[in-house]
Parts: C-alpha cells; sequence; structure tokens
C-alpha cells in the first residue's frame, strides 16, 4: 500500500505537468492544505484523461471505449470512499483527502456526471445547458476544493462561490479551447449562441463566420468574468494564505479569458496561454488584494451571474 508520502509526492508531479498555473498557486497554501489540494487534483486529472483518452491534458481522442472508461471511473471512485485499496495512485489519492476533510461521494459523484455528459457526446444547446456543464465539470470541482481548504459542508455561501472560481475556470477553458475542442468534434459555446450569429451547426471555425464566433466567445469571457468576480466575494471568507491562493488563481485563469477577448479573430491561431511573468504579477497583485476589501465594481459584475449551483446541479 502507497504511504500518504508518497501519494503526495505522485500528486505534486500530476500538478506540476498537468497545470502549471495552478500549480503555481497551489504554493500560496500552507503545507497541509496545498498537499490535500494536490490530492484532489490529482483525481480530477486522472478522470479527465482517462474519459479524453489524454495524457495530463494533451490533444482530445475519443476512446472506443469510453463507456467502459466511465463505468472504471465510478467503480474506483467508490473503492477509494469506501477505504479500498484500488490499484490507482490517483484514486488512492482522493481516498486519502476525503478521510482527512469532509469530502463525500455525492461531491464526487457531481463530478463524474460531467463526465458522463461528454461520454453522451453531449452539447449545450442553451446558456444554462452551458452552465449546467461547467458546474458539474469545474464547478462541482470548486466546492471539494472549498471543502479541501476547510471550509464547512454546511457554509453554503463560501461553497456558491467557491463553485463560481470552478465555473470562471471553465468558461476561460471553453473560451481559449474552441479550435482544440472543433478538432475532437466538440463544442461548449451554445447552440443557440451561433445561430444567433448565423453560424450552421459544426461551422463555427470556418473562416466566413469567424466574426460571430468572436461575438459569441465574447458572452463566455464576459460570464467568466461574472463568475471570477463572484469568487472574489468568497474569498474574502477565508484565511489570508488561502485567500491569496484563491485570488492569484482567479487573476491568472481570468487572464486566459481577458487574452481571448482581446485577441479576437486571432484567439484560435495558436493556444492563449499566461507568461510565467504574468503568472508572478497575478501572484504578487493578488497578495494586494487579499488585504483590501472587494472592490464595488467586482461587487456589481458578480451581480450579473444568473444561476446558482444548487439550480444548476438540480438539472442534472
Amino acid at each position: 500500500m502507497d504511504t500518504r508520502q508518497s501519494l503526495v509526492d505522485a500528486a505534486e508531479q500530476t500538478i506540476r505537468k498537468g497545470s502549471k498555473s495552478f500549480a503555481a498557486a497551489s504554493r500560496l497554501f500552507d503545507r497541509t492544505t496545498r498537499e490535500r489540494v494536490w490530492l484532489l487534483y490529482a483525481w480530477c486529472r486522472a478522470c479527465d484523461d482517462l474519459i479524453d483518452g489524454q495524457e495530463l491534458g494533451g490533444e482530445l481522442t475519443r476512446p472506443e471505449d469510453v463507456d467502459d472508461r466511465l463505468v472504471t471511473v465510478r467503480r474506483l471512485t467508490s473503492q477509494a470512499f469506501a477505504g479500498v485499496p484500488t490499484g490507482d495512485v490517483a484514486f488512492d489519492a482522493l481516498g486519502l483527502v476525503a478521510r482527512e476533510t469532509g469530502l463525500t461521494l455525492a461531491m464526487a459523484e457531481d463530478v463524474i456526471a460531467g463526465f458522463a455528459l461528454d461520454v453522451a457526446d453531449w452539447q449545450p444547446r442553451s446558456e444554462a445547458d452551458l452552465m449546467r456543464y461547467c458546474w458539474h465539470v469545474a464547478g462541482a470541482v470548486g466546492v471539494m476544493m472549498a471543502v479541501v481548504m476547510g471550509v464547512s459542508p454546511g457554509d453554503d455561501e463560501t461553497l456558491e462561490r467557491a463553485g463560481d472560481l470552478g465555473l470562471a475556470f471553465q468558461l476561460a477553458n471553453i473560451a481559449r479551447d474552441v479550435a482544440e475542442d472543433d478538432r475532437a468534434a466538440r463544442c461548449y459555446v451554445p447552440a443557440e449562441w451561433l445561430a444567433e450569429n448565423g453560424i450552421p451547426p459544426g461551422e463555427q471555425m470556418k473562416p466566413p463566420y469567424r466574426a460571430g464566433l468572436v461575438s459569441a466567445v465574447t458572452r463566455l469571457c464576459q460570464l467568466a468574468h461574472a463568475h471570477e468576480c463572484s469568487a472574489r466575494l468568497g474569498a474574502a471568507r477565508l484565511r489570508f494564505r488561502q485567500r491569496w491562493a484563491i485570488l492569484s488563481a482567479a487573476g491568472i485563469y481570468g487572464e486566459i479569458a481577458r487574452a481571448v477577448q482581446k485577441r479576437g479573430a486571432q484567439a484560435w491561431d495558436n493556444r492563449t496561454v499566461v507568461s510565467d511573468r504574468r503568472k508572478l504579477m497575478w501572484i504578487v497583485r493578488a497578495a494586494l488584494r487579499a488585504l483590501r476589501p472587494v472592490p464595488r465594481s467586482s461587487q456589481r459584475a458578480a451581480q450579473t451571474r444568473r444561476f446558482t449551483r444548487r439550480e444548476l446541479a438540480g438539472q442534472a
């Protein structure tokens, strides 16, 4: 059986290779919280890679046995919560962090429901559909991360804002990855938004429709901003180091959405990334923001979000 330290070491390697942005922000947590965040990330990354046929978030594929892979994810996750060794370090990492915190199988199943949508080749028709998907694949992860950081499972207000951070992350990812998703025959921009901009189904990457795509993706970026601002309100309820880490992550991922919006029609010519220098800038800026009240502009932007986590989870 793997020791706690071996699971932590494996999880650290996973986050360093799988998400440089999140790895940088996680360094700001105290040691115990940082390790637990790594352990949870390892499970999320393993599930994502299994379903998408990726390796640490590489190019998307469509495995022929994807249905069997989803069954495997559910089986190993259940074993982990039952305290049964799984033979997979990522799932054993989940079992460990669940025992150390208040994570529940129901929380994990909320995330797995998002993977099930991908397995079913599901694509959003409306904004509500989009937010439902983002909730399951990222918002629910935000709730789990908050619990790992010590937020009580009964603290609805803070968990609401934690979910919003996950939503902001996913909306930014969708905006950035339109071309990558298209190559995998996926599209997470709502069909209604594409139709409003005169884009036929499956044609969003064709040059004649680039202006319309920019318009639709701008809406994604605006939604990401609103949820990022909402997350800042939740971060104000956390201890300083946790608040600093969350505001750093929010700023770094927010930069992705802002850069996509700024690049306009060139946003998908190559992958939008945040440089190490800009990440450091956001970490420094977040330290200052963590000492100040949330600006009124952020409070106003947060009020434009339209769905609560319970509404989104209830649509499943």
